[in-house]
């Protein structure tokens, strides 16, 4: 079994966080997965931003507000 650090897109509305997680590889079919703790990280988070709560949001990782850059 090993790990590997990425990085996981959430996004909600005008908004996008980027939350560092960990895949854990292993030798079966369900690898890579996460741990319950990372995807209920992401759930968090997922919550937050549907809320409009940035500032709990970042608390997470890097929160990014979307900008159309064409109509």
């Amino acid at each position: 079994m090993s790990e590997r650090q990425v990085s996981k897109y959430i996004h909600a509305g005008d908004y996008v966080a980027e939350v560092v997680v960990t895949l854990i590889l292993t030798d079966d079919d369900w690898s890579p997965y996460l741990s319950v703790e990372d995807a209920q990280k992401l759930d968090i988070v997922r919550r937050f931003l549907q809320a409009g709560d940035i500032a709990q949001a970042a608390r997470y990782g890097r929160v990014f507000k979307l900008l159309p850059v064409a109509a």
